[in-house]
Formats: C-alpha cells, structure tokens, sequence
C-alpha cells in the first residue's frame, strides 16, 4: 500500500528514470539529438517510463526506510537499476524487432539512474541530518567517551532520531591519533585524562561512555571524572548486546556494578554448541530461576527441536515461558511443573519427552538458609540431582550438564556439601553409563536470585544501612549471560564424568562491592549511607576456592574452562551411603544426617556442630549460644532474631 511518503518517492524516482535516459541521449548525440533518431528516443521513454517504476514496485523497491540510507541499501539501488534496464533494454529491442540501435545509450542509462537515484537517498539524509536534526537537537550538551565503533554507531543513531536526546559536542578518546580528527563531523577533543576540563570548557550537562569492553579501572576513572564535575554520566550496553552491529539511544542506561567489573566478553564456538543443541530435544531443570532462566534463553538461541522448562514454582515458569514464546516463535516451548526430588514424576517426564540433553540448574543454594533447613537441602541438592541423573542414565539421554558452586570445594556448611555430594553421584554414575556427564563449577552471580547486589540495593533504596558480613570476605563473580553462555561451551566440551571450572577472574571484595553500589547511586559511602559489618552468616567462609586438594586441573580448548583430573570413584559404596543417608534425612535426625555427609564428603568441615534432634528449620548453629540441653522453642526463637 502506498503512503504518501511512498507516493512521492515513487513519483521522484519517476522523474529521474526520464531525466536519466534524456541526458544518456544528449550525452551520446553530444547534446543534441538527430532527427533520424527521435523515434527511438521517445520509445525508449515510453518503455522506461512503464517498465522501470513497475520493476521497482514489485521488487518491493519502496519498502525500506531511505532516511537511514547505507552502503547496503546503495546495493539493493543497484539491483534494482540493474534488473529494471535489463528488461526495459529487452522491451525496446523487442518493439524495433532487433533492429541495430546505439547500445551505448543504454550504457550511460544505467549509469546515470543508479548515480542519480543513489544521490537522492545520500542528499536526503544529509538533509535531514544537517539541518532537521540538528534544528530539532535540544537535548543536554553531550561528551561521547570513545570515538571507536560504538562511539560511531552511537552518533549516527542519536542524529536519526526527529528530535534528538542529546546534542554531541565531541569526543573523548585515549588514541592519540585521534585528537583532533573528527567523526562524522564531530571533533575529538582530548583524552580520557582531560575529561573534567573538557567538560568545563565546553559547558557539558552529559557524558555517555561508549566503551563496551572497558575494565572497571577505566570506567572507574571516567566516572570519578564525571562526578567531580558535577555532570551526569550513562554507558552503553556490553559489548556481547552489540555484537549484532545494532544500537538504539534507549539501549543507554546508568552504569551498573556488572560494568564495573570489566570482564572480558565471552567467544563462544558456536558450531561446536550447534553441534549438540541445534535440532535436539533440550530440558532445563530449574528453569524459571536466574540461571535456569538464562539458559533457557541461550539454548533457544540455537534453534532446539523442543525446549523442555521443569520448574516446580508456577509463576516464574510461566514468566519464562511467556518471553520465549514472543521471542522465540519457531522454537517448540514445553513448561513442565515438576518437583526433582519428585522420583515418578522425574521419570515420566523423561520417558514421555526423551529428551536429548539436559541442563540441571535446579537447586537450593542459599547458604544461611540451607543450614537451617538441612533435610530439604539434601532432599533436592542431592536427591534431587540423583533423579535427574538416574533418568537421564535409564533413558539414554545424550548430554548432562550439571550446574554445580565453588562452594561445593572443602565445604564448610550445609549446601556446598549436598552440591559436592551430587558431583560424587554424577562422577560415579557416568562409569558405567553412556551418557555424557558434565559438571560444571563456578561462584557468585550478579544479579542471581539470592544474591548479595540486589539485597545492597535494596538497602540503598531504604537509606541504609548496608549490612556487610565481614570487611576481609572476598569472593568470585560473574555474569548471569557470561555464566551461562560458558555453560553452553562446556556441555560441549565435556566428556564423561569431567568437572569443569569456569575461570572466575580477580576475586572482589564484597565491601568494595557495597562501596561502588553507593557511589553509583549517586552517594557517598558512610556519610550518606552507612556499612555496617554484621559478622559471618551461619555455614559462610572468608573465601570461596575452586579446587580441592588433589584436584588437578588442565587448560581445554577454552581459555575460560578448565578441566579438572579425572578422580576413580566407584558406584556401590556411593549408593549404600546415599541410601544410609536418605534414610535419616525422611526421619529428620539432623545429627546422623550430618555425619552421614561427613562420610559422603570427606572434606566438609562445619564450622558448628547441630545440637540434639531439633526439628531443621529452628536449629541454631552456634553452640556457644545453644548448649546442650532439652530442644525448647523459646530458647531458639530470640537467638534467630538476634
């Protein structure tokens, strides 16, 4: 349907094809025209006039947007040009009953129509960029840190949009080629190193950082510069969201505690994930949480036969299942509610769905809570993972990957041992099964469910104070994406039984972390908002380690995974303990519990011991304030609250 944009670029377009082939004419007959040779003109400009716009409309010519006008829209200009004088030239030919006629006006025809029509898109935009946008741009004056790719792509979408949300002054970048020299007409003033000047100088209201792959040092530097001078500052997203070459100016957001970090982005071998996830039947356990989540996004990525989402809390599977539906239309989506500690119910869903690979994210993995809670930590940690494997085995499921915690390496509470007491499972099994176990482990994630950067956030927002455990507790973070997509890249890697560890970068002090999360938000910390240090939670280390003792470990095709030496563990002492073990967790006796993971995890060394036969959920964890004595609700209840 033609609008009446379309319409008028239709008609100019119209005009051009005539004014084309009258200068190819004049060009050719050195402007002017011989007698003998007018009957031919005016055919030719019949022809072209009737088969050159037809050509165009039926090639959906006047579809694309001319304002954003590229070298790849100059392309389709020249098909179109190409086709339309091929067939024009054949019609004429046609019509004279191939009689000779001077081919060179055909020549200068199509050479003038692509020049012509290529021109007009160029000049409109130039236009419109020049003068429309730069009339309408009333936006804060604006400093762009980084002329590279993403400071480029960032100009031009800011000048395309009708009016625009920032007004770019210049440049800031640390090349030193570059001072001086301008992008896109806009110069680049200086480096990084004069920031707060330039801003001074050039009276800047805002600075957005277009530096994608930036470390947190940079950015650091950029964003203390900025506050000192009193202007507001935003980033871009990573550089893994623009990896399709793509920018919108809503894609600018505030400069969050991830970007800080300044991991590098993760280079995945794509073909290698396709070769196992593309076309196969895929089931993700706990795939409405975080990571299950984003795992599920990532696998959808790839074009799955059927995506099977097992989550036992209806709300956020259905969350997950609505946005891949809407963003994954061509991928078969199949929500299944189910608990894994569940046994029959485990086992049907995987003799109905036969799935291909799985992705086992279900677990409980907040560390004070497990240790209150003890029984239902190994029921779904442990058992729960024994399910998923033993159907996974039964069924001859191709691929397992186990999503484990560096807090599975010499646990110290309850949940790293139920996680360390899985991968002994899985390493078992995968002996003498022939399905390919993987187990992958790695530490804390940004943003994750249970996490400490949503908690300090929320103390922000409440004005404090920020309640950190101790000042020396240091820990490993990644990611949520980066987290997942190495998963993916070691599910395809693995080979039976392997434990893989994902290389977590520098450890980061968690006080530093509430530090930055309060100067991010525009604060200072303890004067604005205080830090408060609580002490260590129940079952909590000072550091978390990745490897234990006797582990080796041995570099893979990826720079970012590692592989520890495969460990000999055999299956039936594996299985009675287990056994032993599921026997006193069903009659909650937390002692024999305990000790029965002592025997499961050699290294698990509880920094307490559990007093008397205490129902799970009220049992304290400090003997010193719990003595040994006759288990009495008034007596726990204050201690919890204290």
């Amino acid at each position: 349907m033609f609008t009446k944009r379309r319409l008028t670029v239709f008609l100019s377009d119209t005009l051009l094809i005539s004014i084309a082939l009258c200068l190819a004419f004049l060009l050719r007959f050195d402007f002017t025209i011989p007698p003998q040779q007018l009957d031919l003109f005016w055919e030719c400009l019949l022809v072209v006039m009737i088969v050159k716009p037809l050509v165009f409309v039926v090639t959906g010519f006047y579809n694309s947007l001319w304002r954003y006008a590229s070298v790849q829209d100059a392309v389709e200009i020249l098909k179109g040009v190409t086709l339309s004088s091929f067939l024009a030239v054949s019609s004429v030919f046609f019509l004279r009953q191939f009689t000779p006629i001077p081919r060179s006006i055909f020549v200068l025809d199509w050479i003038l129509l692509f020049a012509l029509m290529a021109a007009s898109r160029l000049l409109w935009r130039l236009w419109r960029e020049t003068y429309v946008v730069s009339r309408s741009g009333e936006g804060p004056r604006t400093l762009i840190v980084g002329a590279g790719e993403a400071g480029s792509l960032l100009l031009k979408e800011i000048r395309r949009q009708p009016h625009a949300a920032y007004r770019v002054i210049g440049f800031v970048d640390d090349d030193p080629d570059k001072k001086g020299m301008k992008l896109h007409g806009i110069p680049v003033l200086g480096s990084s190193k004069q920031l707060k000047a330039l801003i001074v100088a050039n009276e800047i209201e805002d600075v957005v950082i277009a530096m994608p792959s930036a470390d947190g040092k940079t950015l650091r530097g950029i964003m203390d510069s900025c506050k000192n001078a009193n202007v507001t500052f935003k980033t871009l997203p990573s550089i893994g969201e623009l990896i399709d070459g793509t920018l919108t100016v809503s894609q600018i957001k505030n400069v969050e505690i991830e970007d800080l970090l300044g991991r590098e982005s993760v280079v995945l071998d794509r073909e290698l994930i396709g070769c196992y996830l593309t076309g196969k039947r895929v089931l993700v356990s706990g795939a409405g949480g975080s990571i299950g989540s984003e795992i599920c996004r990532q696998v959808a990525q790839f074009s799955p036969a059927k995506l099977i989402l097992l989550d036992q809390a209806e709300t956020p599977l259905y969350e997950i299942e609505k946005e891949l539906i809407a963003r994954f239309p061509d991928v078969r989506i199949m929500p299944l509610i189910a608990d894994v500690r569940d046994r029959d119910k485990i086992m049907r869903a995987f003799e109905e769905f036969t799935p291909e690979v799985v992705f086992h994210a279900a677990a409980y993995k907040h560390v004070p809570m497990m240790e209150y809670n003890p029984t239902q930590a190994v029921l779904n940690n442990v058992f729960g993972s024994r399910n998923i494997a033993d159907a996974a085995h039964q069924f001859k499921t191709g691929n397992l990957v186990m999503i484990s915690t560096d807090k599975a390496v010499n646990p110290t509470n309850v949940m790293g041992a139920t996680k360390r007491a899985a991968e002994i499972y899985i390493q078992a099994l995968s002996r003498i099964s022939s399905t390919r176990f993987t187990t992958v482990r790695f530490g804390n994630v940004l943003g994750s469910n249970g996490s400490v950067i949503p908690l300090f956030k929320e103390q922000i927002a409440k004005g404090g104070p920020v309640t950190v455990t101790d000042k020396r507790v240091i820990r490993y973070f990644m990611t949520i994406p980066e987290a997942t997509q190495l998963v993916l890249q070691a599910g395809s890697m693995g080979s039976g039984s392997a434990i893989l560890v994902l290389d977590m970068g520098d450890p980061v002090r968690i006080i530093d972390l509430a530090e930055e999360l309060i100067r991010l938000s525009g604060l200072t910390p303890y004067e604005d908002i205080d830090i408060v240090v609580t002490g260590l939670r129940p079952g909590e280390k000072l550091f978390e380690e990745l490897l234990i003792d006797g582990e080796g470990i041995l570099p893979t095709t990826h720079s970012k995974i590692k592989v520890l030496a495969p460990v000999h563990i055999d299956m039936q002492p594996v299985r009675d303990e287990l056994d032993r073990l599921y026997e006193v967790t069903r009659s909650h006796s937390v002692h024999e519990l305990m000790e029965s993971l002592k025997r499961l995890v050699p290294e698990f060394k509880p920094s307490y011991s559990f007093i008397g036969e205490a129902p799970p959920t009220f049992q304290r964890v400090r003997p010193d304030l719990f003595p040994p004595r006759p288990f009495s609700f008034a007596k726990v209840l204050p201690l919890r609250k204290a």
